[in-house]
């Protein structure tokens, strides 16, 4: 045998295949019968033969927690302590009073009065300006007017930087 009389084996062996270009002949790895072995067949992924999904289970269970995150409450009280006369309250400015820790963005921050029984602890008295994105319950937004505070739009805050 000789280099020269060798033969390559680039042909390969034809195999039969069955059915509309299907290797694995009979029922073409679809099974017997049934919904899924029809042709141009679909069936919805949720759909679990006729029991109820688990989306649908999950409805008839107790109870309920919601995604969204709950607000950090902050009292008026609170702020009455750490802030002075004048001063703007934001994010950052509770932070660097350490009334709140580090804050997540998406966070929300609410400010709460006193309520109908409101005590003299939570009634302000300095004019203190509040930023808007933080958020304020009926009760405070009125203690801060009467105190003579005001809430900022966005763009009156980045004015005064």
């Amino acid at each position: 045998m000789q280099v020269n009389t060798l033969k390559l084996n680039s042909k390969k062996k034809k195999r039969k295949t069955v059915g509309r270009g299907g290797k694995k002949g009979t029922y073409c790895g679809k099974g017997n019968k049934g919904q899924k072995a029809r042709s141009g067949a679909h069936v919805d992924p949720l759909f679990e033969g006729g029991r109820s999904t688990l989306i649908d289970h999950m409805k008839k269970k107790k109870g309920f927690k919601s995604r969204e995150t709950k607000a950090t409450v902050l009292s008026l009280d609170q702020i009455e302590k750490e802030f002075k006369d004048g001063e703007t309250v934001n994010v950052e400015s509770l932070v660097k009073t350490k009334l709140l820790g580090k804050v997540i963005k998406r966070e929300k921050i609410k400010i709460l009065g006193g309520g109908i029984s409101a005590s003299s602890a939570d009634r302000l008295s300095k004019k203190l300006s509040f930023s808007q994105d933080i958020l304020l319950s009926k009760s405070a937004k009125e203690a801060i007017e009467k105190a003579g505070g005001k809430v900022i739009e966005n763009q009156e805050a980045e004015d005064k930087k």
